[in-house]
């Protein structure tokens, strides 16, 4: 058996010390001696399941109470060289339980373990942090020059420029002078060997961050969800990308992320969070978090989960509606929700509306009538329907236009010749006056100066206050009649007002006022008595 985990012994190597050298082409041989079963790491370059590796495992120690096993490595090459550990795999106690020797593979060929010597690598830099310019070596005795292209000598000087043959040049706190194009260069037997890295300043700029779906979505029991979310980001900017929604503790999305690296002023990064068969725990607010250093940005989206497909439909309004010919536009909207959208089609006294005039336009659940005339009175019909599921509704609204009161006379008379009556004669004034709602017409009277001559250009154009004059007023002239007669002419409902003067004896003028609630109209007859 084992020793408790608090005092279990190191494994031990075969090789002392913290660095050994191989030849490339011999065979690199390991052993480890342990107190309980233990498993080697190897360098990254160097594959566990590689022909030329061989482990053995057996009992040692007396009575074989002890663990041991022996790598060999055959035909080494300068990639092999690395770090080569033997460790327990689990350990109780806070130290790290294993024993550690790196292995130089010295190729005289091969001076650097990675060659960059037409295509820099790029190594990426946060100022103020540690960065290693990582041209690790085949041999520790190797002398490398680190340089500046084009002509600038980095010299190491223990602080700022540390080398280490393990792991290449370590600079601890890079500066902005570090940013460019080096090279690491060692000579050897008269042949200069170079590997390039391109070292790239990290940023922290997000220039924008969008989902690929609404702020709001809607979907049925069972539909798929699929969020996309994209950040655009400055060239050598790094970006942490994470999502929270409902169903994150139950694993119910899978995300896919990538990189589009073909915009040479920009870094595009994808975010792919799909749901299968969404449930009722599936609905709520999907968020996309993305941080770059200090930089966080996020944009949300809310799903909303239907359990059926539904269509409610209502009035918005429950007065009447009215609209006012010669506006310029008016909007016919009910209150709507369904779900998937619903087809939309318009009808106006049972016809399609946009077909039935150009001035009709259909957009979402809205009608909307440009231009608004007399003629667009009447019934207007919204039919909506989800035809794979045989659903519809509709509901219909009757529109009312009004009409601003019109008075016939003053179209056909707009510069009348001065209006002379005789003496104590008998006059008939007519109005005849449009409009919806009907207008409700009245007659005044002006009565002219007593000092004003009534022969000046045959007009009173001076008046004395005003007077509403009913049947039997005898203001200014007695009123014989005001009568009203409705007819149909030109298709419209007109209404004949006719104002009677028994005796014509005071100069004046008579109005006639139409008024509804959109508007008045008026007509003044300059009654001159001669």
């Amino acid at each position: 058996g084992s020793s408790s985990g608090s005092k279990l012994k190191v494994p031990e190597l075969s090789i002392n010390g913290a660095q050994h050298v191989v030849q490339a082409g011999q065979t690199l041989n390991l052993t480890c001696r342990g107190e309980m079963v233990h498993s080697w790491s190897l360098p990254e370059t160097l594959s566990k399941d590689s022909k030329r590796l061989k482990v053995i495992k057996y009992a040692c120690g007396r009575n074989g109470k002890q663990s041991c096993s022996s790598l060999t490595l055959s035909r080494t090459q300068a990639s092999d060289t690395g770090n080569y550990s033997c460790k327990y795999p689990t350990s109780p106690a806070k130290k790290k339980k294993e024993s550690t020797v790196y292995v130089f593979i010295n190729d005289t060929g091969n001076p650097f373990i990675e060659m960059h010597s037409d295509i820099p690598k790029i190594i990426h830099m946060t100022v103020g942090r540690e960065m290693i310019i990582p041209c690790r070596v085949t041999a520790p005795n190797i002398a490398v020059t680190l340089k500046k292209i084009p002509r600038e000598t980095l010299i190491p000087d223990g602080k700022t420029i540390i080398w280490d043959s393990m792991k290449g040049f370590r600079i601890p706190k890079a500066t902005y002078k570090f940013i460019g194009l080096l090279s690491c260069e060692t000579t050897i037997g008269g042949h200069t060997y170079s590997t390039k890295y391109l070292t790239h300043r990290e940023t922290n700029t997000i220039f924008d961050v969008q989902l690929s779906t609404p702020r709001l979505v809607k979907l049925l029991k069972g539909d798929s969800l699929a969020i996309n979310c994209t950040v655009t980001a400055a060239w050598n900017t790094r970006v942490q990308m994470t999502w929270t929604y409902p169903g994150e503790a139950r694993k119910r999305g899978s995300v896919t992320q990538r990189i589009d690296r073909k915009n040479t002023e920009a870094n595009i990064f994808y975010s792919i969070l799909v749901v299968d068969k969404v449930r009722d725990i599936d609905k709520g607010q999907y968020t996309c978090h993305v941080k770059s250093g200090p930089s966080i940005k996020a944009v949300n989206t809310t799903v909303i989960v239907y359990d059926k497909m539904f269509i409610n439909l209502k009035r918005r309004r429950k007065t009447a509606l009215e609209a006012v010919a010669g506006r310029k536009s008016y909007r016919l909207s009910m209150k709507v929700k369904a779900f998937p959208s619903p087809e939309v089609i318009w009808l106006k006294d049972g016809l399609p509306a946009a077909e039935k005039c150009a001035r009709y336009m259909v957009k979402d659940y809205s009608l909307v009538i440009k231009d608004v005339a007399e003629e667009d009175a009447g019934n207007y019909t919204i039919i909506l329907s989800i035809r794979q599921w045989n659903l519809s509704k509709n509901l219909t609204v009757t529109l009312t236009v009004n009409v601003k009161p019109q008075i016939y006379e003053n179209a056909v008379s707009s510069f009348p010749d001065p209006n002379l009556y005789l003496l104590s004669s008998k006059q008939v004034l007519t109005c005849t006056v449009y409009g919806i709602p009907q207008p409700k017409i009245t007659w005044m009277w002006y009565p002219c100066r007593q000092n004003h001559s009534k022969t000046r250009h045959g007009f009173c154009s001076y008046t004395e206050g005003s007077f509403l004059l009913k049947a039997g007023s005898n203001i200014g002239n007695r009123i014989q009649s005001i009568t009203e007669r409705t007819a149909v002419i030109e298709g419209k409902n007109k209404t004949a007002s006719t104002l009677v003067v028994a005796e014509a004896k005071s100069s004046g003028i008579y109005s006639c006022v139409a008024s509804n609630k959109v508007g008045k109209a008026e007509r003044n007859i300059s009654f001159i008595v001669t």
